[in-house]
């Protein structure tokens, strides 16, 4: 279940309806969609868009996003730990960052010029959606796995869309 911290407030919130109130005045999109009993560690990337086949399409329609696929992010990953300073680096996007978790934990840190940083733990249910343009890097929690969906504009894009800030948390 997600986990909001405003670090400049000292605020944390654990509820989904109050982390969406919350989260959506900086343009953050928060869902919590309900947890499948048939998923599991070795479900595959088409089973997982089967499942949740109608909540992907009806994200599809209200985002604009064309695609979608499963992200599968563990300790037994190749590259993992240069994959992870990657993405600890602060960074934004030319497009929405969409994420629906499935299994695992993770950490979204949200750079908002108006309220400093934001962290959002995500765990399975959890869907994301990070605004195009907004700063922010992401961490994997202790269990060092997260199975996610993506939704995407174009197919691919989330690594071309990729910007680096030279100046990080500040």
């Amino acid at each position: 279940m997600v986990v909001v911290r405003d670090l400049k407030s000292n605020t944390v919130i654990t509820s989904p309806e109050k982390a969406r109130s919350f989260l959506e005045r900086f343009g953050v999109g928060y869902e919590f969609w309900s947890i499948k009993d048939n998923i599991t560690e070795s479900t595959s990337p088409s089973e997982i868009l089967s499942t949740y086949s109608t909540e992907i399409e009806d994200l599809k329609k209200r985002g604009g996003y064309v695609t979608a696929d499963v992200i599968d992010i563990n300790s037994a990953t190749p590259g993992l730990d240069e994959m992870l300073e990657k993405f600890n680096k602060e960074h934004f996007h030319s497009e929405d960052e969409v994420r629906f978790t499935v299994l695992g934990h993770g950490i979204f840190h949200l750079h908002s010029a108006e309220s400093g940083v934001i962290s959002v733990e995500v765990s399975a249910g959890d869907m994301l959606r990070v605004p195009r343009g907004m700063r922010h890097w992401f961490d994997l929690c202790e269990d060092r796995k997260i199975k996610a969906v993506r939704l995407m504009w174009r197919m691919g894009s989330m690594s071309t869309s990729c910007q680096y800030v030279s100046d990080p948390h500040s």
